[in-house]
């Protein structure tokens, strides 16, 4: 008996290690944009549904958050973060990434953005960021190209392409507010090129986005926009609860839109795939898959 008692304590030694030293392999997240009104807006308004879609959150067990742009209506303000992204979506502050959205910048630099998520949100002059979660490299980028230059030659683009090149994670996913493609009023951002075509370059699995307030899931899509087995799934996640957008020409690559309600997307990620499933705030699920990562 002795001798098995021994092979039985050298094992749970060699788990704990292994779990020392080794991320989780399996991490769940959330993710949506566009999100919370004012707090009187929510008192007054059928269009603001921050609380119900924070709900979901708090019904399944996430390791993150990312928070995909306009988190606060109409101007970002730090006490409008206080009075009422804070009581919904702030719930989760601790675990939250944030990206920034235009109505952020309604404030001058965003300050009250910034205020409120403090050093997570990355240096106040750029506000885009990396970090790793489980075994995936994520960054968050701003696309707020007005205020932070995104183009080719942009101390942003070249920062993403050294991060790129610098992490040799399987899987990887980029996160920010304006969508590359988007079926919505808004539809397609050019301005995004460069963050897309350095991405794909390097083999990126997965893009969400906001701003067009709607669910969008599209085929993988090479630097042009055409399907291509290895390029980039993007989803378009702007249904966290301020008011649902109509959608216009559907385009081409666009598997699935949806914008009857709103929601939130579940990511779970794996060491070499990920499945993703889009619930709304009705408990239907209205979207849901897996597939391996790229390389």
């Amino acid at each position: 008996m002795k001798p098995r008692a021994k092979s039985k304590t050298f094992f749970v030694l060699c788990f704990l290690l292994f779990a020392l030293c080794f991320p989780r392999a399996q991490v769940t997240i959330a993710a949506a944009g566009d999100i919370a009104c004012t707090a009187q807006a929510e008192i007054t308004s059928s269009d603001c549904h921050m609380l119900e879609t924070s709900e979901l959150i708090l019904q399944n067990n996430v390791s993150a958050v990312l928070a995909l742009g306009d988190l606060q209506y109409p101007d970002g303000t730090l006490s409008d973060f206080q009075n009422s992204y804070d009581k919904t979506w702030g719930r989760f502050k601790n675990i939250t990434y944030p990206s920034p959205g235009n109505h952020e910048y309604h404030t001058k630099n965003a300050q009250g953005y910034f205020d409120y998520f403090g050093e997570v949100a990355g240096d106040r002059d750029k506000g885009y960021y990396s970090f790793d979660l489980g075994t995936w490299h994520i960054i968050s980028l701003n696309s707020n190209c007005d205020d932070v230059a995104c183009d080719e030659n942009s101390e942003q683009v070249a920062w993403l392409e050294s991060e790129l090149k610098s992490h040799s994670n399987v899987c990887t996913l980029a996160f920010w507010h304006h969508p590359r493609f988007s079926s919505g009023p808004h539809g397609n951002s050019d301005n995004m090129i460069p963050f897309w075509n350095t991405l794909y370059n390097y083999k990126t699995d997965i893009v969400l986005s906001g701003h067009d307030h709607l669910y969008e899931r599209f085929s993988r899509k090479a630097w042009d926009g055409k399907n291509d087995s290895v390029g980039i799934r993007q989803f378009v996640v702007g249904t966290g609860g301020k008011q649902r957008y109509r959608v216009m020409a559907l385009f081409p690559q666009s598997e699935l839109v949806y914008n009857q309600q709103f929601g939130v997307l579940f990511l779970t990620l794996e060491p070499t795939s990920y499945s993703w499933r889009f619930v709304t705030i009705d408990d239907e699920v209205i979207d849901q898959g897996q597939e391996d990562c790229i390389r």
